[in-house]
């Protein structure tokens, strides 16, 4: 029987909403600037409390907020464990306590072996080092001899692609760079455990291909491997096992596949409908706000998680406008059931004279997806709002809402592909026209003896 290399047991990480932590905060020293500042900012704090609160005075701004609660479970030697759910679930928290970046309010994680991570872009780089001295540097806070990391820097700085920018400082690096280094330094050296969150998203698609093979090649040496990935192809291709967290919490544990299915189901548990609903206060923005992503039939009445292949879907956004800004932009990222990117689609894709105005205010956006276009499936939805070659409100695969829906029914109106599909995310209806081949060949005939001069 394998060993197990990381066992977790009622495991809980608690913070403190509006809290102010760490430096010049409750649990830091205070700084007489932060000290000021903390005295002139508390009354206008409190009224804003007392506003969202309904006026009681007596409420705690700083209610506790349970990031991870009992949560356990174990890993054995060589598994490669993906961890799913929805943002905020409590995933990249994990991985901070394994990595002993954060310490956990209760509960134990005991880990045998060296452990590698890669939890941001760049993390435990720094800055002003070269490239060259942040690989010796973050092998040794890995535990790595300086023999060990000699042994593997040429493959370290192959595989990252920057041996022209090796001896420059990190700090004048691209993000694409850094990502490339760092993820090359943490696969390469030789620890028993890696941990990997989604910053694969990051680079580019050559570069992801690049990383999920290298993954996959690490844990067929026996390397222990947790996974967060937004991407279901990528758990499902290589991972043995998955988690699903929700609130904090495990909610499912077992294959891939299976967890994964459990994954895209309804968005709206309570409704049975795909429809996702600020809680009043995300993704605030001087210029527009979110607040209802859902998919709706012609007339704008919800529709259900099921929907047949006969029916146009309307993708259909809600959000409030305060500032007009001419590059903003508002749609969709369409992913199949297994993480495939299939399509993106904004509001400015047309032409401009076909553009519709945007005013200040409530305004519901919506685009159609014509039945018969999408086979039967199950499909994902993330809300895309952004500033052209500017900035993020939401992006789709970091911090997007998501809304999950099912496509029923044949590939097909005709009889031979009824009951069996077909294969493909697409399953459109095209016309077919039959040309008889005495007019072709007259066709052809006719053509031959033009060309010949006859």
């Amino acid at each position: 029987m394998s060993e197990t290399v990381i066992r977790v047991e009622h495991l809980g990480k608690q913070y403190r909403i509006g809290a102010l932590q760490g430096k010049g905060g409750r649990y830091g020293y205070k700084s007489l600037r932060d000290s000021i500042a903390r005295s002139v900012s508390l009354p206008l704090r409190a009224i804003r409390s007392m506003a969202r609160r309904g006026g009681n005075p007596r409420s705690d701004p700083n209610e506790a907020f349970w990031a991870l609660n009992d949560v356990s479970f174990e890993v054995k030697r060589g598994q490669v464990l993906g961890l799913v759910g929805r943002n905020g679930a409590g995933k990249s928290t994990l991985l901070k306590v394994l990595a002993r970046i954060t310490e956990p309010t209760v509960g134990s994680a005991t880990i045998r072996g060296r452990v590698g991570s890669l939890l941001e872009v760049g993390t435990g780089f720094h800055p002003e080092l070269t490239g060259r001295e942040n690989v010796f540097l973050n092998g040794a806070v890995l535990g790595m001899a300086r023999s060990e990391i000699q042994r593997q820097f040429d493959a370290i700085v192959s595989f990252a692609e920057v041996e022209r920018f090796i001896d420059t400082p990190v700090k004048r690096y691209s993000s694409g760079m850094y990502l490339r280094l760092a993820f090359a330094v943490a696969a390469h050296l030789e620890t028993e455990i890696l941990l990997i969150d989604e910053v694969l998203a990051v680079g580019d698609i050559v570069f992801q291909k690049k990383c999920l093979q290298k993954i996959e090649g690490v844990a067929k040496h026996g390397r222990t491997v947790l996974f967060v990935s937004h991407s279901m192809n990528s758990i499902e291709q290589l991972c043995s096992r998955a988690l699903m967290l929700s609130a904090g919490g495990i909610v499912a544990d077992g294959a891939p596949a299976e967890v994964v299915s459990q994954y895209i189901g309804p968005s709206d548990p309570e409704s049975g409908k795909p429809i996702w609903i600020n809680s009043g206060n995300e993704y605030d923005s001087l210029h527009f706000k979110p607040m209802r992503f859902y998919l709706a039939d012609g007339a704008g009445r919800q529709l259900p998680a099921q929907i047949s292949a006969n029916t146009d879907v309307w993708v259909t956004v809600e959000g409030r406008i305060e500032t007009i800004d001419p590059a903003m932009l508002v749609g969709y990222a369409a992913f199949a059931r297994n993480g495939q990117l299939l399509f993106w689609s904004y509001n400015r894709d047309e032409a401009e004279s076909y553009w519709q105005p945007l005013g200040t205010g409530y305004c519901r956006l919506r685009s159609r997806i014509p039945a018969r276009l999408l086979n039967q499936g199950s499909y994902r939805l993330e809300l895309a709002v952004n500033f052209y070659c500017r900035e993020w409100i939401s992006r789709p695969g970091k911090n997007s809402p998501a809304i999950h829906f099912e496509i029923a029914g044949g590939a097909s109106d005709s009889p031979y592909w009824y009951t069996y599909g077909r294969d493909g995310f697409l399953a459109p209806i095209f016309h077919w026209e039959v040309v008889q081949k005495e007019q072709t060949w007259a066709s052809e005939s006719q053509s031959r003896h033009r060309g010949l001069g006859t």
